[in-house]
């Protein structure tokens, strides 16, 4: 793909001057006060409230609502304010956020959050929330619960989306779930989108407990179902499989791999003693000016390292193609797209 001319009308020199310059500013990142996903923890709150407010009501007739009150709770997202629903008698004592609860508690957000994953059925969401819930929720609670949050999931999840995205970076949130009599650990995946003009989306959020090039191509395929035509640059970690996902959905798109996870990776092959060196000798490689003097520093590197740590030298060699992908841009988009974590790019 060729941005640098016109690519079905697509104007490079505004591109570059609009929507960099407001990427570049930090409008709106994933998490924090005013991230994308405090408003989605926000919701899912307000509505197990609610349906815990109303299962409530129904085992203490002739109690009713009586509105609610603004309440900020601390999240692993940032500050959300939700509304702590009230009644006549006072003798509602909500269960996922305490009266006098001011934090969530730690890992509780990516867990809910993880309510919002295509794939989630009824049943998966309600088996979800008795595992959040634990043993303080009765079945018709539970059902009643389900009932509010699944509306708002199936809105966020079927959303119309914007035909072309400049940017889309996959990153991830972890957490635990009780699974099978067991706690294991999952992956709730962001697909996190900039538009053409310079706006940040969380497109979607997909569990990756099974990643493979099927899981990927559903995924991207969802997509484009939802009227998404093209995606300019794409910046991923090295899950197995997504890469050839986006080119087959997506053949005109640019796949850059995360330099971050690609160094981190390397660091796994190597002895502590040896890290720093190591590490400092892989900079010079992608913080070259040219990908022709990043192929140089590599076989320097290869020189120095390749008999002691070949798998090393040959991770890169064999994602060489989409590691460098950025230096076929400017400056200011090579910033932008070397890393899929978002508030690393705001402060690199």
């Amino acid at each position: 793909m060729d941005i640098k001319g016109d690519k079905n009308g697509f104007d490079y020199e505004a591109f570059r001057q609009e929507t960099i310059a407001k990427m570049l500013a930090g409008e709106k990142e994933l998490t924090g006060k005013d991230g994308l996903l405090a408003p989605l923890l926000k919701d899912l709150l307000d509505a197990a409230l609610s349906g815990e407010m109303q299962a409530h009501l129904e085992q203490n007739r002739p109690n009713r609502r009586n509105g609610s009150k603004a309440k900020q709770v601390k999240t692993g997202h940032g500050p959300v304010e939700i509304a702590m629903p009230r009644d006549r008698d006072g003798s509602f004592e909500p269960k996922i956020i305490g009266k006098r609860q001011t934090t969530l508690g730690e890992g509780l957000d990516n867990r809910i959050l993880s309510l919002y994953s295509k794939g989630m059925s009824y049943e998966d969401i309600q088996e979800h929330l008795e595992d959040l819930y634990g043993l303080e929720i009765s079945t018709g609670q539970l059902s009643t619960i389900t009932d509010k949050i699944l509306p708002i999931v199936e809105q966020w999840r079927s959303r119309p989306l914007e035909p072309v995205y400049a940017f889309v970076w996959l990153d991830a949130v972890h957490f635990n779930v009780r699974q099978d009599g067991k706690v294991i650990s999952k992956a709730a995946y962001n697909i996190l989108a900039v538009d053409l003009q310079g706006r940040k989306d969380l497109l979607g959020i997909h569990i990756g407990d099974a990643e493979s090039a099927r899981l990927w191509l559903s995924t991207l395929t969802d997509l484009q179902a939802r009227g998404v035509k093209d995606l300019l640059i794409c910046s991923i970690d090295n899950l197995s499989g997504f890469g050839d996902a986006i080119e087959t959905v997506y053949p005109k798109a640019d796949v850059q791999l995360c330099l971050v996870h690609q160094v981190r990776t390397s660091m796994r092959y190597v002895v502590c003693k040896d890290q720093k060196a190591v590490a400092a000798d892989l900079k010079p490689i992608y913080q070259s000016a040219t990908v022709t003097g990043a192929e140089q520093k590599l076989a320097d590197f290869t020189d120095r390292w390749g008999q002691k740590y070949p798998l090393v030298v040959e991770s890169w060699q064999r994602n060489w193609l989409r590691l460098t992908r950025f230096f076929e841009y400017p400056a200011a988009i090579r910033r932008v797209v070397y890393t899929t974590a978002p508030a690393a790019r705001q402060h690199s």
